[in-house]
């Protein structure tokens, strides 16, 4: 098996409120769609985010786990400069997400701030001054 990532699917109990905030709020453009089942969003040159409505992933997929918290996964998203990160939070906020961070200076030297989806999905923005941080930019 080669060594790379094809999509990152999230099952999200309200397709119409994930689509809402990541096309009409951060303006991304999808990719593919089937209306109240799956939008699909092109995030980098070989890699997917697929919304995937929560009935349909569970029953291709299985049931998945309820209760309190925190999702346990984020997704990342890297800058070039400390003020994109507060820029895209600010962005965030304003395309309706109701649980933004403050950007903040970490101890391994970068600074990052998160946001939520709708679903929860929690979003780091991140500028990473680190060769593995450059290298995705």
């Amino acid at each position: 098996m080669e060594q790379r990532l094809s999509f990152v699917t999230l099952a999200v109990p309200d397709l119409a409120a994930q689509r809402a905030f990541y096309v009409d709020g951060l303006g991304w453009t999808v990719e593919l769609e089937e209306p109240g089942e799956v939008v699909m969003i092109r995030v980098g040159e070989r890699l997917v985010l697929s919304l995937w409505a929560q009935e349909h992933f569970e029953a291709e997929v299985g049931p998945v786990q309820q209760g309190p918290g925190l999702v346990p996964i984020t997704l990342a998203h890297n800058v070039a400069t400390a003020g994109e990160v507060d820029t895209v939070l600010a962005d965030a906020r304003a395309a309706g997400s109701r649980d933004v961070s403050a950007g903040a200076r970490r101890a391994w030297g970068g600074y990052t701030g998160y946001f939520a989806d709708p679903a929860g999905f929690r979003w780091e923005v991140a500028h990473n001054p680190g060769p593995i941080g450059q290298s995705v930019l």
